[in-house]
């Protein structure tokens, strides 16, 4: 895509009056692009970090009165996407870093609003993309964020070139661009699947169909092979037909080599066989060894990783592990595709599931590429398109629905009328609710995964109660863990009597900064006279401060830097004024940068409270010397250039800055031969795009916030241990694959029981009482009833609201041999409800930029293995068990005789 430069945009205009202005324009403009959505529609990302700083400057209430205060929240500078781009220096064609997470790292504006932005702000660079239209059933509009990278080699001499698309560009506008950029001819040029570095399929160049249909994933490899090649006699070879297609029935045999041609002559669904042990009947009709090699075992295959495919990876091995679905899938099923349900997807997702089970359980260790269920998954679920992250809980969800609807044997469902409980018992009216939702749903994922809960409500004004029983697939638990978090914030002294410290304390998830600033202040025994002045650092710089006792501590993310400047209380009043320092110019002299542009800043910046009565040069020098007393080291000599030393002697810190102040370095300046200040400093602005020199006696009127450069050279630093202003701690430092601290265990039984507790409605989810005839928030108690032969329990690690996303990373502590529920199930029929753990869907990180892994178990060599997409390795039972447990799956003992007599039974009927 050709990226247009933000001049393009540029149009003369004034800036609006107010931030209120602003605000209104933009909001307008959005409405009006959301009104007129369209496919082809053009988007610009914009860094979250300066949109938010926008959106605070915009959002603040503006004084009109004659006091004209200030405001607290400054216009933003120019606008700047360099922390969302893989380069700083690639401007023209720029291109996001992987895993951003919309809303957290980037925002998306019409084209309208961008113009309006880079009116008013200027900056870029600007990102463009385009809008598409997904979907097979309802169509829906999203924005390409990410468009599809292939990485062409050039088969004439090997090279390696990125090509980018969208990834519903055509492989006749793959052929077009490949052309155009090698300058090879159309006749001539020929493009092949080079998946794996494995030519698997020859491109039509004048097919329409999607690269996304073609099964092209990112950061794949195509090879362009130039007239004449050996590949293009045999372009459309059986082999490459087969590998490009999903076949439209299922094969008839319970085992094929993957993708290629089937080794039975097809048996019904009665024969018996194992799963596990992959021993081969009389009945075969082939030699197990022709499949899976002597010695080899089905089901440790892994799945490639196709783009951020984790997540589908995780739970597509845990449904490759469950015996009765593996079962069913492996042996013929044509006979229960239901093309004709108007819920399902004309039983291609089945076919493809089923299909992607026989290559798993046939390659022996050979890692398998999904990619013909992914494009089957993008086409029906447009939600999981594309090369984003997303839920393996969501994605599972909806595997499992959209299976069972593939497959339901009822062909014409029947209308039923449902009856009134009228006060019967609740095993009769479970029952009969049950037969009648069997009556329009029978497929072996309704058989072996759903289960039946009892749901009571009772209107908390009448007293009425209703009561109904309904199916479920999977069972979501939430997590009672504690509702604390730690947070770690560096404490910088302004008046220089300690070095820098950094503090980890505990306070409420969701507390505000009021909270934080009190443990802070235990923590760090401030006095009474103290105060403490909260900020993040961003790129050496301040990017915004926490005054607001009462905001919300889920802003501050992880991954930040939150410092804390300790003031005296005589520091503070009404119309005292902030004094910002950053430190820079070590690379290159201030004065010789081109408008600030090539001034490196370093280090924490300092922040202390002044007065609004203007400042001289000497003034800003004490404060600058007071901050860097305790970095003095003790022996200052031109010799030393690194080592720490202890510069933390508060009882000389008088003396050091005196010290400091008398000895001026000697630094050769064109227009101060004759200062006397202890450090070269300037006067600049908010963007730090001008500097101003500054002398003893200049002298500066104080605004909201005063902004100066400490400018550093080799003398500075060898005086200074600067080291101490650089490597700020994060807030909190999550490990990405270690396992979790178990000190805050909960059991699973404790999440089952929160799940069952009574609580009331929500105020958006009231229940209309037929007693009252009015909407009421009645009390809502839940109660399992049946339970199925494979139980999916799914753990609410995730939160969500309008302004909050949230992991809790607390470890359940779960049981894996003889989970026993029959305490929690009211239907007293005598069956035991006994489980066994099977696999697990873990997600490590946090949101965004988290992995999916999956453990399952080979049953039959009672083994668990790690599926780490293609990685597949054994792992210890005693090593599953950890906080990254996402989904759990179990199944039932002594279930699996009852399972294949059902099917044999159902098959006799039949």
């Amino acid at each position: 895509m050709t990226i247009p430069n933000s001049a393009d945009f540029m149009v003369d205009c004034d800036f609006p009056c107010t931030p209120e202005e602003e605000r209104r324009i933009v909001a307008e403009l959005t409405t009006e692009s959301e009104d007129n959505l369209k496919e082809g529609n053009l988007y610009f990302v914009i860094s979250k970090r300066w949109y938010a700083s926008w959106q605070k400057y915009v959002e603040q209430p503006t004084n009109e009165c004659s006091t004209r205060e200030p405001s607290q929240a400054s216009r933003p500078g120019p606008i700047d996407n360099h922390d969302i781009i893989e380069s700083a220096s690639d401007t023209s064609d720029p291109q996001l870093r992987r895993l951003l997470v919309e809303g957290d790292d980037y925002v998306l504006v019409p084209q309208e609003v961008w113009k309006r932005l880079v009116e008013w702000y200027n900056g870029g660079p600007p990102i463009p993309r385009k809008m598409i239209c997904q979907g097979f059933y309802a169509r829906s509009y999203s924005v390409e964020v990410y468009p599809l990278c292939l990485m062409l080699t050039d088969g004439r001499d090997e090279s390696t070139t990125a090509i980018r698309l969208g990834k519903q560009a055509s492989i006749r506008e793959l052929y077009e661009k490949v052309c155009a950029m090698t300058g090879v001819s159309r006749e001539k040029a020929h493009i092949w699947d080079y998946f794996g570095k494995k030519k698997s399929e020859l491109l039509d160049p004048s097919s329409n169909k999607s690269l996304e249909e073609s099964r092209l994933s990112m950061d794949q490899d195509i090879l362009l092979e130039v007239d004449g090649s050996s590949s293009s006699q045999y372009a459309m070879s059986s082999a490459g037909n087969e590998l490009a297609l999903v076949p439209l029935e299922p094969s008839r045999s319970r085992i094929t080599i993957a993708g290629g041609p089937t080794l039975s002559n097809g048996h019904s669904t009665t024969s018996k066989f194992s799963l596990f042990t992959r021993t081969t009947s009389e009945d075969d009709g082939c030699d197990s060894s022709s499949i899976l090699g002597k010695g080899e075992k089905g089901g440790l295959a892994g799945l490639n990783n196709l783009g951020n495919t984790c997540f589908m990876n995780s739970a597509l091995q845990c449904l490759a592990h469950t015996p009765p679905i593996v079962e069913f899938f492996l042996q013929d099923y044509s006979d229960d595709i239901n093309k004709n349900n108007p819920l399902g997807m004309n039983g291609e997702l089945a076919i493809a599931f089923g299909e992607l089970l026989k290559k798993l359980w046939s390659s022996g260790r050979n890692a398998v590429a999904p990619r013909s269920f992914k494009a089957k998954l993008a086409r029906f679920a447009p939600q999981f398109s594309g090369y984003n992250q997303h839920d393996s809980q969501e994605l599972l969800a909806f595997l499992l629905d959209g299976l069972h609807e593939d497959l339901n044997r009822v062909k014409q469902k029947p209308y039923i009328e449902l009856k009134d409980s009228d006060s019967r018992p609740d095993d009769e009216v479970a029952e009969e609710l049950w037969n009648y939702h069997k009556a329009r749903n029978d497929s072996v994922i309704v058989n072996v995964c759903q289960g039946q809960y009892k749901s009571t409500l009772v209107c908390p004004v009448c007293g009425k109660i209703s009561i109904t029983f309904d199916p479920f697939m999977y069972l979501s638990l939430p997590l009672p863990s504690k509702l604390t978090r730690p947070i770690t914030v560096t404490v910088f002294y302004c008046d220089g009597s300690r070095l820098p410290m950094p503090y980890t304390v505990t306070v409420p998830k969701h507390g505000s900064c009021r909270d934080l600033i009190t443990a802070l202040g235990t923590a760090c025994c401030l006095t009474d006279d103290e105060s403490l002045l909260l900020a993040e650092v961003y790129d050496h710089k301040i990017f915004r401060y926490f005054e607001t006792p009462l905001e919300s501590l889920n802003v501050i993310k992880d991954d930040e830097h939150i410092v804390a400047y300790r003031l005296k209380q005589t520091q503070k009043g009404s119309g005292k004024a902030k004094l910002e320092i950053v430190h820079g110019g070590q690379e290159k002299a201030v004065l010789e940068s081109v408008r600030g542009r090539d001034v490196k800043l370093f280090g924490t910046p300092f922040v202390t409270l002044v007065n609004t009565e203007p400042l001289c040069g000497n003034d800003i020098d004490a404060v600058i010397s007071g901050f860097l007393s305790p970095l003095r080291r003790v022996q200052a000599s031109s010799k030393i250039h690194n080592g720490r030393e202890n510069g933390n002697l508060p009882n000389a810190a008088a003396d050091e800055t005196s010290e400091s102040r008398s000895s001026p370095d000697d630094t050769e300046m064109d227009d101060a031969s004759d200062r006397e200040l202890s450090f070269r400093i300037f006067l600049t602005d908010e963007r730090g795009s001008n500097f101003k020199p500054l002398q003893p006696d200049s002298s500066v009127n104080p605004g909201t916030v005063t902004r100066v450069l400490v400018e550093w050279n080799q003398g500075e630093h060898e005086k200074y241990d600067s080291s101490y202003l650089s490597d700020l701690p994060e807030v909190h430092k999550t490990s990405f694959s270690t396992k979790k601290t178990r000190q805050e265990a909960i059991s699973l039984f404790s999440c089952l029981e929160a799940f069952l507790a009574e609580e009331p409605l929500g105020p958006d989810d009231m229940w209309f009482c037929p007693g009252c005839k009015e909407h009421r928030q009645a009390n809502k108690k839940l109660d399992l009833w049946k339970l199925p032969d494979i139980l999916v329990f799914h753990l609410k690690r995730f939160t969500y609201s309008r302004y909050l996303k949230n992991k809790i990373d607390t470890f359940v502590n779960f049981p894996i041999h003889d989970l026993d529920l029959s305490k929690y199930v009211k239907n007293k029929n005598g069956q035991p409800y006994l489980y066994e753990l099977y696999a697990i869907s873990n997600h490590y990180g946090g949101l965004g930029g988290g992995h999916y892994t999956a453990y399952a178990k080979l049953i039959d060599d009672n083994k668990w293995y790690d599926f780490d997409d293609s990685r597949v390795t054994p792992v210890n039972e005693s090593e599953i068990k950890n906080s990254a447990a996402y989904v759990l799956f179990y199944r039932r003992v002594g279930s699996e005789t009852k399972t294949q007599s059902a099917e044999t039974s159902r098959t006799d009927m039949d």
